[in-house]
Formats: C-alpha cells, structure tokens, sequence
C-alpha cells in the first residue's frame, strides 16, 4: 500500500469514529439539564461500587453448616478462604440462630481496630453488622432466609482494577414517567424469588402506574426508606441487558399520587457483577411486555448463578 493511501486510509477511520460518536451524542434526548443530572448518577454509581462496600470486591461467599465452621486457606478446612488469607484462622460456629467465632492463637483479626479472640457475631439483617478483618480481607455474616452465610471482601480484589465502566442507552428523558402509586387497602405479600434458589416474602403498599405508547404498564412497588424500591425485567433482559433484570428507586409519591418513574435511572443488581451476590429476583407481576431500552446494560457475560 503506497504511503498516500494509507493515510486517507487512517483519516477515513478517524471521521468514521467522530461520526459515530457524534450520532451516540445526536440520540440523547432531554434538555442539557436532565442529561447532565443522569450522566452525574450513573457517574456516583460507579463510583460507590468501587468504594470498600461496593459490590466489586466480593471474593467469597460460603454457607454454614449448623455446628463448627473451621476456616482459613488450608485446604484442610471447611472453609477455605483465598490464599492471601492465614491458612488456619479459626472456627465459626452456629449455633440455632447464633454465630460465633473463636480465632487461634497467633492469628490477628480485628474487629474496630480490636483484636478479636472470641465474640458472637451480627448478621447483616441485624443493626450493628459485626465485620472483620484480616490484611486486605474484610468478611461479615449474612442471613437468607433460614441460611446463615460469610461474605468475603478483598479490597485488592482484580475485578476492582479491571472495571471499566458500565455501558448505558442512551440518555432519553421520554423514558421519564409521571407514574400514578394506587395504594393496596391493605400491604399485600409479595413472593420474592432470589438468585440463590429461595424466596422470600416482602409487604408492597400498592403498584405505580405508567403509561408508553398508548397501553398502561403497572409495577408493584416496595417500601424502600425514602420511597419504592422496583425489580423489574423487560423485554431486553437477557438480550442488552441483565438477565435477571434491573433495580430502580423512586421518590415518595406527592400529595396527589403521583412519582417520577425514571428508566434512566435503571441499574443493574449485583449479580451482575459478581456470583457472591443473593440478589432478589423480579416478582411475575413485574415482567414489562416491553422493551425498556434506557438506564444500564448488561455488563461483560454477567452471572446468573
């Protein structure tokens, strides 16, 4: 290839990329104001999940069995931590409902800058979460249903360094609903299916009601501290986005009824990232005949179990 060719060549290429990033710029759709507000959330998202209690550093997840729980990296335990951590840290016991640890001697674990020798343990659903630590290893207790399990931290974890980013639509403000909150006469149960293969149940006070393309959509709505918690799948799960389907929260609804429902804002949960996660999955009521094409899509091959 003669010089001359191989540089139009290479100019070709570079207007073709200015071309198509101009037309990903040309989709957004709202005013500068909204899609500024949305690039600064999804920008905050990604943020908190790098931070020490994102979801990018899970690096184990590992269910007890009623009794002692001996653990460390030595392959002779029944739990076996990563190499990074002492290979004989002590013993987990659950007892009932209770957890206890007793570390061995020689071993330093800390809980609040104290070391710890022996203590009983809070689970995740408790107040006061007891987390320990050991170098870069941070791990804690977690309950699921009647399951009672250690979720592992590394704050060196590779998947930290390796995140580059989450791929979104493009920001659309039509995506951006008016939804109306219809109130149950009473809190209704809701079956909450979880990745892990149980379910639980939760209290919905009513759905919210939105309307695209001239048909209504209805979500049940969750209680969350400052307003409803979604899950829901769309007809993109599994296909641009996450399978197991997407989280949204809303405001509380004003005087009138009415939330601002914004897809944008859609994101995914963290077994999108992670298979040490025990996300909920979407209730059937929440299966949207649609495709739902704003908010995060799926990111690398994703993990359904």
């Amino acid at each position: 290839m003669k010089i001359t060719q191989y540089i139009t060549l290479i100019l070709l290429l570079q207007l073709i990329t200015l071309l198509n990033g101009c037309g990903e710029k040309l989709k957004q759709k709202g005013s500068p104001e909204y899609i500024k507000e949305i690039q600064q959330w999804h920008q905050k998202r990604e943020d908190r999940l790098r931070k020490e209690n994102g979801w990018l550093n899970l690096v184990g997840l590992y269910w007890l069995k009623e009794g002692e729980n001996i653990f460390g990296s030595a392959k002779d335990n029944d739990i076996k931590f990563p190499a990074n951590a002492p290979e004989h840290i002590g013993i987990l016991t659950l007892n009932d409902s209770i957890v206890t640890i007793s570390v061995n001697e020689g071993v330093k674990v800390l809980h609040d800058s104290e070391e710890v020798k022996t203590m009983i343990l809070g689970n995740d659903l408790d107040e006061n979460t007891t987390i320990l630590k050991s170098g870069t290893l941070r791990w804690y207790i977690i309950k699921r249903g009647e399951k009672y399990g250690v979720r592992l931290r590394d704050l060196k974890s590779p998947l930290i360094k390796e995140f580059k980013g989450i791929d979104i639509f493009p920001i659309n403000e039509d995506w951006k609903f008016n939804a109306r909150f219809i109130r149950y006469d009473s809190p209704k149960k809701v079956e909450i299916p979880t990745i892990i293969g149980t379910t639980e149940e939760d209290l919905a006070p009513g759905y919210l009601s939105f309307s695209f393309d001239g048909k209504e959509y209805k979500l049940v709505a969750l209680q969350s501290s400052n307003g409803f918690f979604i899950i829901f799948a769309d007809q993109t799960s599994g296909e641009e986005t996450y399978g197991a389907g997407r989280f949204l929260y809303t405001d509380e609804p004003d005087s009138n009824g009415n939330v601002i429902l914004d897809f944008n804002k859609a994101y995914n949960p963290p077994c999108a990232f992670t298979r040490f996660a025990t996300c909920p999955l979407p209730p059937k009521r929440n299966y949207l005949h649609l495709k739902v094409l704003a908010g995060e899509k799926k990111y690398g091959e994703g993990h359904l179990g």
